[in-house]
């Protein structure tokens, strides 16, 4: 038997992607993807226009986003799962996320001015259009400006803690993350764990309060970390009775490590998050 291609971590043009939500669609179906979430960040508004899209392509669709938080002081990204689009908590908790961003993206604007780089928020957001103004943004704009060879080059040298540009910021708490996520009823993730870099002690920490909070897995292949990292987490997924998720975080081409749902299967000891779902179940049978 084939075993179907499911994908739970993209991006679309309304956060931080290349493509619009609907051509998201079209190149999961070029790329056999039989399952799909779109999941940009602190937002929903590309939720229809992808589903609409993947209904006419056959492709499962789930709604998806992923939010931004701070833990222990650091950034980590927690994506929401198979929740309903329309509950008002979580639209009004997503829009006081985004102000942030904008917020944020304003600083950042000042601190690039400072390192004599001008116009660099009207630069940033014409790159955004319609989205909220993020680092990518930015990143696209100063390559644009040569002031960097490539968005890699971007961030080391610009968007990096020390560096112009480089603004901290305090996102929503893992407990509100949750609770907007399982108020919706829909299922929390942990984002790529595997580029947190917290080591053996912190790693369980963070697992055991996720649990206790209410959360569902960890997302234990992601196109976004290192492949071999798989069974690592995915033995601590089992240990904290978590489930498993995989996701490309799939942005476009030339920016993405991995394309639209080329991730590899998830190891033999996981419980994958979709076990859950009759939509997806029914791909096994």
């Amino acid at each position: 038997m084939n075993i179907p291609i499911i994908d739970l971590h993209s991006h679309s043009n309304i956060s931080d992607g290349l493509l619009t939500p609907a051509d998201l669609m079209f190149h999961a179906a070029e790329n056999n993807v039989q399952a799909i979430a779109l999941t940009d960040h602190d937002d929903i508004a590309g939720l229809e226009e992808a589903s609409h899209a993947a209904k006419k392509l056959n492709i499962i669709f789930i709604n998806g986003v992923e939010i931004s938080v701070t833990w222990n002081k650091r950034t980590l990204h927690i994506v929401g799962l198979n929740f309903d689009k329309d509950d008002k908590p979580l639209f009004e908790g997503l829009k006081k996320i985004r102000d942030g961003r904008l917020k944020r993206a304003q600083l950042m604007s000042d601190s690039l001015g400072m390192a004599g780089i001008q116009g660099a928020f009207d630069g940033a957001k014409s790159y955004a259009k319609s989205s909220t103004i993020g680092r990518i943004h930015f990143a696209q704009f100063l390559v644009a400006q040569g002031y960097a060879k490539n968005i890699g080059a971007v961030f080391k040298k610009f968007l990096t803690p020390g560096k112009p540009g480089y603004v901290d910021h305090e996102w929503i708490s893992l407990e509100e993350s949750i609770t907007l996520i399982n108020g919706a009823g829909g299922d929390a993730i942990i984002a790529h764990p595997g580029r947190y870099d917290m080591g053996s002690k912190l790693y369980p920490r963070l697992f055991q309060e996720f649990k206790d909070l209410g959360g569902a897995g960890i997302e234990v292949m992601s196109g976004s970390q290192d492949p071999s990292q798989a069974n690592y987490f995915s033995k601590l997924a089992e240990s904290f009775d978590l489930f498993s998720s995989c996701g490309s975080d799939f942005h476009g081409k030339g920016i993405s490590h991995r394309a639209l749902g080329n991730i590899s299967q998830l190891p033999d000891n996981s419980i994958p998050i979709w076990t859950k779902w009759e939509n997806i179940k029914k791909l096994f049978h």
